[in-house]
């Protein structure tokens, strides 16, 4: 199993930045992500517990399902679905208020299951991911800079 870590602390109160992280649709404003979607609304908060969001990249893409949604602090998903096929353990974001604004801890631990080569891509992956985690919540960093 790979583990990806991204943490960064952005300035910005803690409510507007679960805003963006928990606003499954529009994932695609983000850079490498070439679409987005609800594809099922959670039966309490559209974007909450339950809800199935899909994220296309292209090549790759994954559905997600939300769990653990506690407004502003925590979010979960499981990848349901996805191309290249993942054995996904637990992804988490959590949130907390500092001085500074609000730290975000973003955690996914996964594999690729595709066989021999699957050794290979998922560190690879693993990288990619880390890479485009830390890329979102320096853009959402960025926006919430503009409106502050």
């Amino acid at each position: 199993m790979q583990t990806i870590v991204v943490e960064r602390t952005i300035n910005a109160p803690i409510e507007q930045v679960f805003d963006l992280l928990s606003d499954h649709a529009n994932y695609k404003q983000f850079d490498g992500i070439r679409d987005s979607w609800l594809v099922k609304e959670g039966p309490g908060e559209r974007n909450g517990n339950g809800a199935v969001r899909r994220i296309d990249l292209g090549a790759v893409w994954f559905e997600e399902e939300i769990s653990n949604f506690h407004r502003p602090t925590s979010m979960d998903y499981r990848i349901l679905r996805s191309r290249p096929p993942i054995e996904h353990e637990s992804g988490e974001i959590r949130l907390e208020e500092t001085e500074q604004g609000t730290r975000v801890t973003w955690t996914s631990v996964f594999r690729i299951r595709i066989p021999v080569v699957g050794r290979v891509l998922s560190p690879l992956a693993a990288k990619a991911g880390t890479k485009a985690f830390g890329s979102m919540l320096k853009a959402i960093d960025r926006r919430l800079a503009k409106h502050a």
